[in-house]
């Protein structure tokens, strides 16, 4: 069954940075966009990041656009996130997440897009 396991998590004052790890199994990685979603307490889960299934595209919410780089190593199945210059708004529950089918090309701000997710990881950044 497919699996994503996300990592990296954790407390950080503002202006540090985390990378995020999501460990994919049970599809075939390589056919599959991929993104970062992250929703805080309270609001709705927000796209955050993707890229697509052959790593030559990429995409940013205007948030963190010049802070975040998502990437993608297929030899290990994992997408990542870096993140820098962390501000306190960027506190979240970070999901990692799969496309709804092999090759899709857009909709990836739309959290309908994506069929499969993991459980996320918390990411807390202080002031």
């Amino acid at each position: 069954q497919v699996q994503l396991v996300e990592s990296g998590g954790g407390l950080v004052q503002t202006g540090g940075s985390l990378r995020l790890s999501c460990a994919a199994s049970g599809f075939t990685f390589t056919q599959y966009p991929m993104a970062w979603f992250r929703q805080a307490p309270g609001k709705e889960r927000d796209f955050v990041s993707a890229i697509n299934y052959s790593g030559g595209a990429v995409y940013y919410a205007d948030s963190v656009k010049g802070r975040f780089t998502i990437s993608r190593d297929d030899a290990k199945n994992t997408v990542y996130l870096q993140m820098n210059s962390l501000k306190p708004e960027d506190t979240a529950v970070y999901y990692c997440a799969a496309a709804e089918r092999p090759y899709m090309s857009g909709g990836y701000y739309s959290p309908n897009s994506w069929r499969y997710w993991g459980q996320g990881t918390q990411v807390a950044v202080s002031s």
